[in-house]
C-alpha cells in the first residue's frame, strides 16, 4: 500500500488507514515532541493532540511535498502552541543580555556524543532556548520566521539560540571533563 493511498483513505476517514498513518508517522514525531517538551508525558499529550489535528486537516493536504513534512509540521505547531499556553513568556530575553561566545562547531558535538547524550542535554535546555534551538538548528527556521511564530523579536530569537549553544557546550565540555 502506497504512501498516498493511506492519505486517501484517511480522507475518507477509514480508522484502518489512520491507524496506518499513525503507525508510520508516530515514531518519528514522537522524537519531534520530545525534542520541545521537558517530559515524556508533555510529548505524548502533544503527540496525540498533533495527529488529532493531522486527521481533522487531512482534506486539505495538497500532496505539494512528502506527507512526514506535512505532518512534522503540523506536529512542531502543536509543541509550539502547548508551550506558549504553558512556559514560553515567562523565559524570554533581549540580545542585550546577551555578551558574544566561541561555540563548537556541529561536527565537534556530533564527533563527541551520540544522539542520545545530546537529547538529554537538549530537554535541560530552559523551555525558550529548547524551543528556539529545535526551530533555528533542528527544523531549519530563520530568526525572523522564529521570531513571528513564537510573537518575539528576530534578536530574541538569536539571543535564546546563543544561549541555549553556550549551554550545550557547557554540558558536552563537562562530560568530556568527567570522562577524561
Amino acid at each position: 500500500m502506497t504512501e498516498q493511498e493511506i492519505v486517501e483513505g484517511c480522507i475518507r476517514e477509514n480508522i484502518i488507514f489512520q491507524e496506518k498513518l499513525y503507525k508510520m508517522f508516530c515514531g518519528k514525531m514522537m522524537g519531534v515532541c520530545l525534542r520541545y517538551m521537558t517530559s515524556r508525558e508533555e510529548a505524548e499529550d502533544v503527540l496525540q493532540e498533533g495527529f488529532i489535528k493531522v486527521f481533522d486537516k487531512i482534506k486539505s493536504f495538497r500532496a505539494e511535498g512528502p506527507v512526514e513534512a506535512w505532518i512534522r509540521r503540523i506536529i512542531v505547531n502543536c509543541a509550539l502552541n502547548h508551550i506558549s499556553r504553558n512556559k514560553w513568556r515567562n523565559t524570554s530575553e533581549d540580545i542585550d543580555s546577551v555578551n558574544e561566545y566561541e561555540f563548537a562547531t556541529a561536527e565537534s558535538i556530533s564527533d563527541k556524543m551520540n544522539a542520545n547524550d545530546l537529547l538529554k542535554i537538549i530537554e535541560k535546555l530552559p523551555t525558550g532556548y529548547r524551543t528556539v534551538f529545535n526551530l533555528f538548528a533542528i527544523e531549519g527556521y530563520g530568526h525572523k520566521e522564529i521570531g513571528e511564530m513564537l510573537g518575539i523579536s528576530e534578536s530574541t530569537s538569536k539571543t535564546q539560540y546563543l544561549k541555549a549553544r553556550k549551554f550545550i557546550r557547557e554540558q558536552i565540555e563537562g562530560k568530556q571533563n568527567y570522562h577524561e
